[in-house]
């Protein structure tokens, strides 16, 4: 049976002027509204195009296909959220168990802004799930974690923190994911995120306490 080919996801052409980068903002704000207000099942270039008033024409010169700009606004939250835990996890002045504290908060607040957005998004997940640029961003985000639990579990075997990362990755992205799906009051994502950053932060204080019995 023949493998299933990826989606082309990149941008036909890349801009190089400040026209042709104000076309492709506004390409992707109007992308943005309409996702929100339409789902990703009804999302489609001739509604972005009406969105951003210009023609279907204008925006296949960048983009080839409705992936590519659903993919484009994963990437660009896939930057967002790389940033931040490069920024959190990589901070050697906090230890470890604070950093990932931290960052549990950071993250289920992020998930919870724009909910209707995320939910979207993670319903247009299969148009780009095999690309190779959804590869890439996933492993680049994976190697940051993976240095955060070499530096938390330092005499930890290499299956030991293989098993803490996804524990603590799985649970943060399926927790994250649920919260997102209906919208909380701000006391109650205050409330959610400490609760979810005890839970992890014990789990990680406990691999830690391992190491030395």
């Amino acid at each position: 049976m023949p493998n299933r080919r990826s989606p082309h996801v990149s941008l036909r052409k890349e801009p190089r002027q400040a026209r042709s980068n104000a076309l492709v903002e506004a390409i992707l704000e109007a992308a943005l509204q309409v996702l929100a207000k339409e789902g990703a099942r009804r999302f489609t270039t001739t509604r972005v195009a009406e969105r951003a008033g210009i023609s279907v024409g204008s925006l296949y010169q960048y983009f080839p296909n409705k992936a590519a700009i659903l993919f484009r606004l994963q990437q660009d939250e896939w930057r967002r959220t790389a940033d931040m835990l490069r920024r959190v996890l990589e901070d050697a002045d906090k230890p470890p168990l604070l950093r990932l504290r931290l960052l549990a908060r950071a993250f289920i607040h992020s998930e919870c802004e724009e909910a209707d957005v995320r939910v979207a998004l993670n319903d247009a997940a299969p148009l780009y799930r095999n690309a190779p640029e959804t590869r890439a961003a996933r492993k680049a985000v994976e190697q940051t974690a993976l240095r955060f639990m070499r530096e938390a579990l330092p005499n930890a075997p290499p299956e030991a923190l293989r098993r803490t990362h996804d524990v603590i990755v799985t649970t943060l992205s399926a927790v994250g994911k649920k919260f997102s799906e209906s919208p909380l009051a701000p006391a109650e994502i205050e409330a959610r995120a400490d609760a979810l950053a005890d839970m992890l932060c014990a789990y990680l204080q406990q691999e830690q306490e391992r190491q030395w019995n």
